[in-house]
């Protein structure tokens, strides 16, 4: 199982990956069948290649993430960020709390973002 040092490093690799514009970083983290599922209740995003696509297009988008506090480890398989997402482009800010599970390797498996109406500001 993945330490929580470790999960938390591949969270900052995740944010430092969207800063960067670098969606092939971002991807690197997630393990071959990993699934997406952002925000939760949306059909997932299964499989490395269609996580990429989802990640190039939101990082195309100008999507621009920022930590609202320090990446919380866990005593089990998983990390979660409370963090905002800016997209400049359509003056949209998205408050979200995404957890990550983890397998033994420190590969992501699960990603899950929690959002609602109440979360979106214009």
């Amino acid at each position: 199982m993945a330490d929580q040092e470790q999960m938390k490093r591949a969270l900052q690799t995740y944010v430092d990956g969207f800063a960067k514009g670098d969606a092939a970083m971002v991807t690197a983290l997630f393990a071959a069948d990993a699934v997406v599922e952002d925000p939760v209740g949306n059909p997932p995003v299964s499989g490395r290649a269609a996580i990429e696509e989802f990640y190039r297009n939101a990082i195309g988008s100008g999507a621009r993430l920022t930590l609202d506090g320090p990446i919380r480890g866990s005593h089990g398989n998983a990390a979660a960020m409370a963090l905002t997402v800016e997209v400049p482009g359509a003056d949209l800010r998205i408050r979200v709390i995404e957890v990550m599970t983890f397998d033994d390797h420190g590969k992501i498996v699960e990603m899950r973002a929690y959002w609602g109406p109440d979360d979106v500001v214009q």
